[in-house]
């Protein structure tokens, strides 16, 4: 398959962002997906110890990508108070 794409990209040099925008979408997939299966609560991949990791989570802690509706007087500081 790669040696496909190899030679089509020299046949048709237009082509190489083409695979460029692909290969960088994929494996940004990729890496959400791992993200979300590794660092997410809601997955659980130990049950015996741990069947529920998100009872665990108190209300000062944010776990989601994107938080829209954060109040955040309430979230940890990561800066000291001067």
């Amino acid at each position: 398959m790669f040696g496909l794409m190899i030679r089509q990209a020299k046949k048709h040099p237009s082509l190489i962002p083409l695979f460029a925008f692909i290969s960088l979408g994929i494996s940004g997939a990729t890496l959400y997906l791992s993200r979300m299966a590794i660092f997410s609560p809601d997955v659980s991949w130990d049950r015996k110890n741990n069947p529920e990791p998100w009872n665990k989570l108190g209300h000062n802690q944010q776990y989601k990508f994107v938080a829209v509706n954060t109040d955040y007087k309430y979230l940890k500081k990561n800066r000291p108070d001067f």
